[in-house]
């Protein structure tokens, strides 16, 4: 019997325990009065063009704030403003295969490279603001094209989570 009862009590101070903590993941590190937002579409400025990239980005990003914060996202000035440029789309080999005698060597495995130069800004003041560059890149191999728009969706949610840890996490 005071088995049961000390197993109980001690259920019953766990669940209090539970439900007087709280955990809250959206908007933790965003001022209050931050209530809008305005995206600015992401030319694709780089050398290499990919058509759907600067849309794919673009509209990534604006997803991650709709899903995770409670700011509302407007085409008018804002009280925060995100905007940029993609300014670097790229691949080429990062290791050699080996091969036969009188043959070229061909790449064992690739890599695809995308950079984002963001500017962020929020109120007059500027107490949180940048304008830097993200960069990342993901492996890959055999042929790109079989492959590319799922790499772009991998690296475009990388770039993603470090702008928006950047602009709103004060990482």
């Amino acid at each position: 019997m005071k088995r049961t009862w000390g197993l109980l009590i001690t259920m019953g101070a766990l669940i209090l325990l539970f439900q007087s903590c709280s955990i809250k993941l959206k908007s933790e590190s965003i001022p209050p009065e931050m209530k809008t937002i305005n995206v600015s579409f992401f030319e694709n400025d780089a050398p290499l063009v990919v058509g759907n990239l600067s849309q794919l980005f673009t509209e990534a990003l604006k997803e991650r704030i709709r899903s995770t914060t409670n700011l509302s996202i407007v085409t008018r000035e804002g009280d925060a403003s995100l905007s940029g440029s993609i300014t670097d789309y790229r691949y080429g080999p990062i290791s050699i295969q080996a091969t036969q005698a009188n043959k070229a060597p061909i790449a064992g495995a690739s890599a695809l490279t995308i950079t984002v130069k963001v500017k962020f800004n929020y109120d007059a003041n500027k107490k949180i603001s940048f304008d830097r560059s993200f960069t990342k890149s993901l492996n890959y191999t055999g042929d790109l094209s079989s492959q590319e728009q799922t790499l772009i969706q991998a690296i475009n949610k990388q770039l993603i989570d470090d702008i928006f840890n950047a602009a709103f996490n004060n990482w």
